[in-house]
Parts: structure tokens; C-alpha cells; sequence
């Protein structure tokens, strides 16, 4: 039986070593990658439009009181520590996704904002080197080589786009979007899905708080005037497409693979955060954003396809 529970021969390839084995992701699996990525990605500009009449505390903690309820009375709780689920929760809630919608409202891009979250990649390959003994190919780091060249490209055509606490904002949530991504890892969960359900629950009430604390009342009595058509439809994608869907699969992916290999793929998500602004809030690509895309996609092409020819189909 392999890692990913299949027998006989595996479609992808399966690499060995007193310290590692590693399964390279199948296609379906890279499939559902490329359309978490690409739901990800648009949910950059969508959340923009949220934030339009939405104080970004408040719309996050709208966005995770919807992925808990009424789903925890109907979805039995996940087999792990209740502890696993608290730090998750607010990690994911608090520190990862109300940043990124702080740092956006202060004046963040959303194609730059879908990119500095990506520095997660590099943060979380670094948690599967230190914390769980892998070990990356000289694809991979060429890989990161890449993708860091194209990062920087972008970052450098962005100036005076963003507040400089606002980039501050998204490389935090980077950094927690890495921690979240090693809670799964050392928390074993199978049952991903519920696992999203209910540690969505403990995010709500730390960023009402928060919301208080920073705006008083305001944000509350204003709330029912600022939910309007395309506010309510922003809401929906964030709690229904970014958060139950997009986490069950990449969490899904997280369990069956490898950190180092899954994280890579994440850079895809500021390729489709791009071309979601162009199509949603009339973005326009220069000339220095396109190479930067092409570099982030030569990554991937080195980082992750390259890798299916290092060695031959194994069996157990």
C-alpha cells in the first residue's frame, strides 16, 4: 500500500529514502490544485468588492461565522485535539485572512496581495525541512529560485500601490497561512472538511471583538446598509467557494503529500488573482507583470512537472 493509500503500480511516481518517501501528486489531484488555486486566486478581487461598504474585521468575521454555522449541528467534529481546532481557527480567521483583507483595505492590490501571501510557499517548504525531515530537489530550489525572481519582479512594479503596513499585513499572513498548513500536518486529520466546519467556529468571536475594539458600534449599526447585491455575493464566494471548498481540497492535499510538495503550488494563486482583476476591477498587466507570471509558472514547470522524470514507477 502506498502513502496515498493505492496498491500496485502509481500513476505518478513514488520516491524512496531512509529518510523520505515521497508520492508526487497524481493528475486528478493536480487537477483539484489548479482549481482550488484558480478559486483562490479570483477570491482576491472578490473580497475587494466586499470590502466596498464592510469594515474588513467585520466581513472576515461574517465570512467564518457562515463556514461554522449551521454546519457544526449537522457535521460530527472532526477525531483530533480540541486544541488543534482552536489554533487553526484562529490562525486561519484572525491571523492569516483578516489580515489579508486589512492589507487590501489600506490600499494593497489584489493581484499584489494574492502574490505576498504566496511568500507562504518558501515559509511552509522551510517547516517541511525543519519540522517533518524532508528534503528538497535540486528541481525545487531551482524552482524557488524562479519563483522568487518573479515575486520580486512584481513587488518592484508595485511600488506606492500599498501602504507599507499593508505588505507588512500580507507577509504575517503568509507566515500564519505556513502555520496553519503545519497544524494539519501534525494534527493527522482525515475528516477535512469537518475540520474546516468547526475550527471556522472559534474565528468569529475574536474578530467582532476585534472589530469593537478598533470601531465601536459603528461597524455593527452600519451593517445591514452595506449588504447589498454584490456585497452579498462577495460573502457567498469567500464562505462558500474560498473557504469549504478551496480548504477541503488543499487540505485534502496536505494529508496525501508531502509539505515541500504541496506548498509550490501555491504560486499559482497570484496568476489567477491577476487575471481575476483584470476581468472583475479592470486591472491592466505590464510588461514587468508578465515576466513575473512567466517566471512563477517556469517554477512550477521545474519545481513539480520536472520531478515526474527523476525516477522510475515504483511498487510495494
Amino acid at each position: 500500500m502506498t502513502a496515498g493509500g493505492h496498491s500496485g503500480v502509481f500513476a505518478g511516481v513514488l520516491v524512496r529514502g531512509p529518510w523520505l518517501e515521497r508520492e508526487l501528486m497524481q493528475n486528478r489531484h493536480l487537477i483539484l490544485a489548479v482549481l482550488v488555486t484558480a478559486l483562490w486566486g479570483f477570491n482576491f478581487p472578490i473580497t475587494k468588492l466586499g470590502l466596498a461598504n464592510l469594515d474588513p474585521l467585520l466581513l472576515t468575521g461574517l465570512r467564518f461565522t457562515l463556514a461554522a454555522l449551521p454546519w457544526v449541528f449537522f457535521i460530527r467534529r472532526p477525531q483530533v485535539a480540541m486544541g488543534w481546532l482552536v489554533a487553526y481557527g484562529v490562525i486561519f480567521g484572525v491571523a492569516m485572512w483578516a489580515l489579508i483583507n486589512l492589507g487590501i483595505k489600506l490600499g494593497v492590490a489584489p493581484g499584489t496581495a494574492a502574490l505576498l501571501i504566496q511568500f507562504s510557499a518558501f515559509f511552509t517548504l522551510g517547516w517541511g525541512v525543519l519540522l517533518f525531515g524532508e528534503r528538497l530537489s535540486r528541481g525545487q530550489v531551482l524552482g524557488l529560485v524562479l519563483a522568487a525572481l518573479g515575486l520580486l519582479c512584481i513587488l518592484q512594479g508595485s511600488t506606492g500601490q500599498g501602504t507599507t503596513l499593508g505588505y507588512g499585513l500580507l507577509l504575517i499572513s503568509a507566515l500564519s497561512w505556513s502555520l496553519g498548513n503545519v497544524i494539519i500536518k501534525r494534527s493527522g486529520v482525515r475528516e477535512i472538511f469537518a475540520f474546516v466546519v468547526w475550527s471556522s467556529l472559534f474565528a468569529p468571536l475574536p474578530l467582532f471583538g476585534l472589530t469593537w475594539l478598533s470601531h465601536g458600534s459603528a461597524p455593527f449599526v452600519n451593517l445591514a446598509s452595506g449588504l447589498d447585491q454584490r456585497t452579498l455575493w462577495s460573502l457567498a464566494f469567500q464562505v462558500y467557494g474560498a473557504t469549504h471548498f478551496c480548504y477541503w481540497g488543499w487540505n485534502l492535499l496536505l494529508r496525501e503529500y508531502p509539505v515541500s510538495r504541496v506548498a509550490p503550488l501555491s504560486l499559482l494563486i497570484p496568476v489567477f488573482g491577476v487575471l481575476g482583476s483584470m476581468l472583475l476591477l479592470g486591472h491592466r498587466v505590464d510588461a514587468r507583470e508578465a515576466l513575473a507570471m512567466v517566471l512563477i509558472l517556469s517554477a512550477l514547470a521545474v519545481g513539480l512537472v520536472k520531478g515526474r522524470r527523476q525516477v522510475p514507477c515504483a511498487t510495494r
